[in-house]
C-alpha cells in the first residue's frame, strides 16, 4: 500500500475533475460569522490534505515554479477534489450547525484555518474550491514558499494537519497538537451527522513513558511498571489537549439534554491489555476529567478491523504500522511523530525538491 503524501498523480483522481467547471465561483452569501480565534477550537489544515493536489505537485516537480503557477491560474475555475482531511472538516462544520442552534451567541465552535505555503496566486483556486464544496473556511494563511508553522500560535491553533511530516514535527516541538495525513488509497464511508475521532493512548494522548519501558525492557517489565504505577497518572501526550477540547463541546450538548444524541463521539483504541495495563490508562483519563465514549483495549491485536467498525473521520496513532493497517481497511489515519517509536529516518526527498502544502 502506498502512503506517500501526494507527490505523484493518481490516475483515478486525474479523472476527478475532467470537464468540471465552477459555474459560479463567487463568494456565497449569508455565511455565519467566524468566531474569535481565542474562543474557538482552531483546526489548521494544509491545502494538500484538504484537497487532492497530486497533479499540481507533479507539474511543479517536473516543470518548475513558473509553469506551476501558470497552470494554477489557467485552471482556477476548476475545483480541487477532496483530500484525506475533507470528511473530517465537513464533520466539524456539521457539529457547528448544531452548536449554533443550541447556543446562538456562543463562539465556542470549531474554526478552520487553511494554512499553506502556497503563493497568493493560487489563492483564487483555493477559494473557488472551498465555495464549490460549500465549506466554511474564512481564514487563510498563505506564506509564499515559507513555512507557515510560525503562524500557528498566532491563530490559536488547537490541531494542525499537514502532508509534510517535517512541518508536523516542527509544530509538535512548539507544543501544538499535530499529525501527518496521507493520501487515501481506499476510503470508507463515514457518518455525516456525527463526528467520530479515535485516539491511540501511549505517545498520543499520554506521554511515551510506558512505551519506553516496553521498547527497552520488554513486555513483562512493562506490565510490572504499569502495576506499580497504576495510581500515578501518566504525563500528557501531544493530543491530550485536542481530546480535552472535544470533551468541552460534548458537555455543552449534555447540558442541553443531548448526551445520548451528541454529534461528537470519541474513542480510545489502544494496544494495551485491559487487565494488565488498562487501569493506569483509565485512571489517567479520569484524573484529567476526560471520558472517551468508548475504550477498546486490544492486547496487541491489529487495530484496523476495529477501526473499520468505528468508521472514524480521523484516527491518531504514533506508529506507522498501525496507520498502514488502518488505512488498508479504509480508515483515515493520521501519524503523530512523537516519542520513542520515531527512531526511524524521515522519508527522503530528492535534492532541491520543494513541496507545496
Amino acid at each position: 500500500m502506498s502512503l506517500h503524501d501526494g507527490r505523484m498523480a493518481s490516475t483515478n483522481d486525474d479523472a476527478r475533475l475532467e470537464g468540471v467547471k465552477l459555474q459560479n465561483p463567487s463568494t456565497p452569501t449569508k455565511k455565519p460569522q467566524s468566531p474569535k480565534p481565542e474562543n474557538a477550537i482552531t483546526i489548521a489544515v494544509s491545502s494538500r490534505v484538504l484537497f487532492n493536489m497530486d497533479l499540481e505537485q507533479q507539474i511543479f516537480n517536473q516543470k518548475g515554479m513558473e509553469e506551476y503557477l501558470k497552470y494554477q491560474i489557467e485552471h482556477e475555475t476548476e475545483p480541487f477534489a477532496p483530500g484525506p482531511a475533507f470528511p473530517f472538516i465537513k464533520a466539524l462544520e456539521a457539529v457547528n450547525v448544531q452548536l449554533r442552534e443550541l447556543y446562538p451567541d456562543s463562539e465556542e465552535l470549531f474554526d478552520v484555518v487553511l494554512m499553506t505555503n502556497h503563493h497568493a496566486n493560487v489563492g483564487l483556486r483555493l477559494i473557488n474550491s472551498i465555495n464549490h464544496h460549500n465549506l466554511f473556511i474564512e481564514r487563510f494563511c498563505m506564506t509564499g514558499g515559507n513555512s507557515p508553522i510560525g503562524y500557528l500560535k498566532a491563530y490559536h491553533t488547537n490541531l494542525y494537519l499537514s502532508a509534510d511530516s517535517k512541518k508536523v514535527i516542527e509544530a509538535l516541538e512548539q507544543g501544538i497538537a499535530a499529525a501527518t495525513m496521507f493520501k487515501r488509497e481506499k476510503a470508507a464511508e463515514v457518518s455525516e451527522t456525527q463526528l467520530r475521532v479515535a485516539f491511540d493512548g501511549d505517545a498520543v494522548l499520554f506521554s511515551d513513558e510506558s512505551e519506553r519501558i516496553f521498547k527497552t525492557q520488554g513486555l513483562d517489565k512493562f506490565f510490572e511498571h504499569e502495576k506499580a504505577h497504576e495510581n500515578k497518572p501518566l504525563d500528557h501526550g501531544p493530543l491530550k489537549g485536542f481530546l480535552e477540547s472535544l470533551g468541552k463541546l460534548q458537555k455543552k450538548f449534555s447540558a442541553k439534554g443531548q448526551r445520548m444524541d451528541c454529534p461528537i463521539r470519541t474513542y480510545l483504541v489502544t494496544a494495551r491489555s485491559a487487565a494488565s495495563s488498562g487501569t493506569r490508562a483509565l485512571k489517567t483519563l479520569r484524573s484529567w476529567g476526560l471520558e472517551p465514549d468508548e475504550a477498546l483495549f486490544l492486547a496487541g491485536a491489529p487495530k484496523g478491523p476495529m477501526l473499520a467498525k468505528i468508521k472514524p473521520h480521523i484516527f491518531f496513532d504514533d506508529q506507522m504500522f498501525h496507520i498502514e493497517g488502518a488505512a488498508e481497511l479504509g480508515t483515515v489515519a493520521a501519524h503523530v511523530p512523537y516519542g520513542v517509536a520515531q527512531k526511524v529516518p524521515l522519508r527522503k526527498k530528492t535534492k532541491d525538491t520543494k513541496e507545496f502544502d
